[in-house]
């Protein structure tokens, strides 16, 4: 008979910005490990994400009733805490590699499941690399998570499918709003929504339109170079056609220059071009240009917390890949990460596979032109194609007194083993 394996604790983490499932992805973490319990001892959360582990502070989850962790399936942001932390390569942030070794050692960790997007899954990645060297092997595994979809590989991203519902309602919602109103009120209302590099959120918002002129008559994208003649000429002709215009703007619209409309000259804790508000700059233009009545808004924190309104599909899938992180990990699988494979789209059909880290690590999936009508304003029946099933599906929390009811861990901290401090 075959000798088992010996027994060693794990570690989890969530990482950048939170979304309204990835709760329910460390749910299917924590509840997979629980059940391998032969195989995998205590699991610990990092407090604030890798913050957590290089300051050993970590969080035993082993406290956490099982209701409570079933709670998480229904519970948005980050329960452990997450942080945008980027570590950069082994040669610059060697120390750093090596003290995250330095405490899975003293805590005998031999899993590690990181929760995040791009950068993330670089840092998992790294890790199986520095473990190998310094000659404490340690299984790391990519669980994904990202409301911009830009993650290669995989069909979709858990956090997006939530996201692109609540932005598609909200456009159809403020569209029917907007018109009501557009004989003597606003004639332009722009909605700002995320999305750097890749215009995916922007395009769940022409989901709420079915026909020609439908709102959103104007979507803005990060792949389609933006064009102030072009958008103010789009913008008047809805107006003039239906009274009113509705916008969609991602955040990381650029100019013929490559620069961000919104670029506020200064950098995030990624090292990114900080945006400071596409839609403040268009609604500019639209009453220099057209001299139109105006509103903007930005979904910002609304549209990744919003697990009110999640898709049934998005928290089907962000479970899904927690829970196969887990058992791609006790099944010798090392610096991978579970993706979502699309089988059919009508009726939507999907499995779990694995993909290798270094082919995901800081690659971005953008919006394909052929998703993208001609004009650049709108999307194609192709997008509507792939986007319609990523959005399907109620799954609403529980609700007392009106509102929703989220769990909050009680997040027991794990005695600390090493004498040495470190500050990050």
């Amino acid at each position: 008979m075959p000798k088992r394996p010996p027994k060693r604790n794990a570690f989890y983490a969530q990482s950048g910005g939170v979304t309204a499932v990835i709760n329910a992805s460390a749910c299917g973490v924590i509840e997979a490990c629980r059940k391998h319990s032969t195989r995998i001892g205590k699991l610990y959360a990092g407090r604030h994400g890798i913050v957590g582990a290089l300051t050993e502070d970590l969080i035993d989850t082993s406290k956490e009733t099982p209701a409570a962790i079933r709670q998480l399936r229904h519970t948005p942001a980050g329960a452990f805490g997450s942080a945008r932390y980027k570590l950069k390569s082994i040669e610059q942030d060697r120390a750093k590699y090596e003290r995250l070794i330095e405490v899975f050692r003293a805590h005998d960790i031999g899993y590690f499941f990181y929760n995040g997007g791009n950068d993330s899954m670089d840092t998992a990645h790294k890790v199986s690399m520095i473990g190998a060297e310094l000659g404490y092997p340690i299984v790391c595994v990519g669980v994904p998570k990202t409301v911009d979809n830009d993650l290669p590989i995989t069909d979709t991203c858990p956090g997006f499918g939530s996201v692109a519902k609540y932005v598609a309602i909200s456009t159809r919602e403020a569209a029917l709003d907007v018109a009501s109103m557009a004989k003597t009120s606003t004639k332009v209302f722009i909605l700002e929504v995320m999305g750097r590099h890749a215009g995916w959120i922007a395009a769940a918002g022409g989901l709420a339109g079915r026909k020609a002129w439908d709102a959103p008559q104007v979507i803005l994208f990060p792949e389609v170079t933006f064009d102030r003649e072009k958008f103010l000429g789009r913008v008047k002709d809805s107006v003039t056609r239906n009274g009113y215009c509705v916008v969609v703007a991602s955040e990381g619209v650029k100019d013929a220059g490559g620069k961000f409309l919104a670029d506020a000259g200064t950098k995030d804790a990624f090292g990114h071009t900080q945006l400071g508000g596409v839609g403040p700059e268009l609604a500019r233009i639209v009453k220099d240009g057209l001299g139109y009545k105006y509103h903007w808004a930005v979904a910002d924190y609304l549209q990744r917390a919003a697990r009110h309104v999640a898709s049934k599909t998005d928290v089907d899938q962000a479970y899904a890949v927690g829970r196969a992180a887990v058992e791609f990990a006790l099944q010798g699988m090392n610096s991978v990460m579970p993706v979502i494979v699309r089988k059919s789209s009508r009726p939507y059909r999907w499995t779990i596979a694995a993909a290798p880290l270094e082919k995901i690590a800081n690659v971005e999936k953008k919006v394909p032109r052929t998703y993208i009508t001609p004009d650049g304003f709108g999307i194609t029946a192709a997008c509507r194609r792939y986007l319609e099933p990523l959005i399907a599906g109620e799954d609403p929390p529980p609700y007392r007194d009106g509102l929703p009811v989220y769990v909050q861990l009680r997040n027991a901290p794990v005695k600390r083993r090493l004498a040495t401090n470190f500050t990050v």
